[in-house]
Formats: structure tokens, C-alpha cells, sequence
């Protein structure tokens, strides 16, 4: 008798764990299976999707997405998931080749074209608008809650434009003149600095290109260079010594260094080293 009332216990324990750990395996797999190619696009999903997704990037923070390769791994996430998200760059020239490694004629490729630099709030909110649609095309049931937590992010990206404003506003940036990586032009004039030339990766500078920038810099009082992290983090660093001004290295990606893991400590990242340069 007591064999049988062990062996029935067993039994209850197991339907209890395999109802338990089915219902947590359903949950998961219930939700939107989203692949990115950065971690721009990954950060407004996860803002935008919330626990109605799972989100993963396949291109590193700290690196161009022109400079990536694919492993096996991305090929099984994309196997698996629903949607896509990219931005179309000229660098993602591997996304076609990947979407037909993965052979998925359920995945759905989705280009979040936006013009400018993603870390400035006004492009953050236009691709905040079109990562939601991309969303709630392809889980049409939640397609109410994305848009619902695109406009609750969009509020919390202009309240941190603000914040931002009046710190960019008291160091009276527009007196500043740089030379900046073309990536992070947009950026720059965003802050109110002026741009006086841009330079692109370190492969296309020559002695030629080298010196026309340096004259500029000379005749426009170039007192700050800007470089980008994921563009070459040291390409203009001899360009800041001819002139003898301050450089720094800026981020176009969340995460490309320790805690800039998200949209707000990247900028505020960003814009720390901008203030901490021109400081008197």
C-alpha cells in the first residue's frame, strides 16, 4: 500500500512540474521572437516590446555593423524568429546572405530607415514609431500595447532632451569649432557645436586629406576633435596633434563601453565627455 501511494505521489509531482515548467516554456515561446542588427534597434524593442518580446542582437555594441561575420548561432536565431529588424546601411551588406542561411519563410525582414544619427533624441523617436509598426505588423494582438510603450518611451526621450538642453545651453557650445568623424556629425551639430570639417574611416585618410584638414582646423580655431568609436577610435588622433587641441571618442551604439548599456547612458556618456572637453 505504501509502494502505491509513493509511486502516485510521483506521479502528482511529475503532472504538477510538467504543467508548471510547460506553462513557463509556453510563455516564452507565446512571445515575439525579434532578431536585430544593432543595439539601437534592440534597446527600443525591449522598450517598446516589454515582456511581449525576446529581443536578440547579433552585432556587437563596440563594433561597426560593417565589420561583422556571421557564426552559426545567428543563423539558428533567425531560423527561429518572426521578424528582423535592421537599418538598411550600406554596411549590412551580409543581411541577404544571412536571411537565406537561415532558410525561415516565416521571418520577416523589416528596414528601420531613419535619417541622422540614431543617438539624438529626434531620431531616437521616429524609429521609436517605426520599430512599434514593425511590431504590431507581425503581432497584430499586442499591436495596442507596443504603440501605448512607443509613446511612453517617446515622453521619456524628450524629458531627457530637456535635461540635456540645459546643460548643453550653459556651456555655450556654439562657440566651440571641431573636425568630428562623419558618423558623428549629425550628433555634434545636434549639441550646438560647430563642425568645420569631417573625415571618414582611417583607410580613406592620405597625407593630402591629412593636411587639408589640418589647414582648416588651423583657420577656424579648431580647439576639439571628434572621433567615433566604431569608425576608427583613433582616426583623428594625429590630426588633434598638429592642431594641439583636445580630443575624444564618442558612441553611435548603446553598450560600445562599460555602462552605456542603454540609449540614456549612452548620450549621457556621450555628452559628459563633450562638457568635460570644453571646460575651462
Amino acid at each position: 500500500m505504501k509502494k502505491q501511494v509513493v509511486i502516485i505521489s510521483l506521479l502528482v509531482l511529475s503532472l504538477v512540474l510538467a504543467t508548471i515548467f510547460g506553462s513557463c516554456t509556453l510563455a516564452k515561446t507565446e512571445r515575439l521572437q525579434v532578431v536585430t542588427s544593432t543595439s539601437l534597434l534592440t534597446y527600443i524593442v525591449q522598450q517598446v516590446g516589454g515582456d511581449k518580446v525576446d529581443v536578440f542582437n547579433i552585432v556587437p555594441p563596440a563594433q561597426h555593423p560593417g565589420d561583422f561575420d556571421a557564426n552559426p548561432g545567428d543563423i539558428q536565431r533567425l531560423a527561429s524568429a518572426s521578424l528582423f529588424l535592421v537599418h538598411g546601411w550600406p554596411g549590412e551588406t551580409w543581411v541577404p546572405n544571412l536571411v537565406a542561411s537561415a532558410n525561415n519563410p516565416n521571418l520577416k525582414l523589416v528596414t528601420i530607415s531613419v535619417d541622422g544619427n540614431w543617438m539624438t533624441p529626434s531620431v531616437q523617436m521616429q524609429a521609436t514609431d517605426k520599430v512599434a509598426d514593425a511590431l504590431g505588423d507581425v503581432d497584430r494582438k499586442n499591436n495596442m500595447t507596443y504603440q501605448k510603450r512607443a509613446a511612453e518611451y517617446k515622453v521619456a526621450v524628450l524629458a531627457k532632451e530637456a535635461n540635456i538642453m540645459g546643460d548643453l545651453v550653459t556651456a555655450n557650445l556654439s562657440a566651440v569649432n571641431v573636425i568630428c568623424a562623419s558618423f558623428q556629425a549629425d550628433f555634434v551639430k545636434w549639441t550646438g557645436m560647430k563642425v568645420v570639417a569631417t573625415y571618414g574611416t582611417p583607410e580613406s585618410f592620405t597625407p593630402q586629406l591629412v593636411k587639408e584638414l589640418v589647414d582648416k582646423g588651423r583657420a577656424a580655431n579648431v580647439t576639439l576633435i571628434v572621433d567615433n568609436l566604431h569608425s576608427g577610435r583613433d582616426a583623428g588622433k594625429g590630426i588633434a596633434e598638429e592642431l594641439g587641441c583636445k580630443r575624444i571618442i564618442l558612441l553611435n551604439f548603446p553598450g560600445g563601453f562599460d555602462n552605456t548599456e542603454t540609449w540614456e547612458k549612452a548620450i549621457d556618456y556621450n555628452i559628459e565627455q563633450i562638457l568635460k572637453a570644453v571646460a575651462k
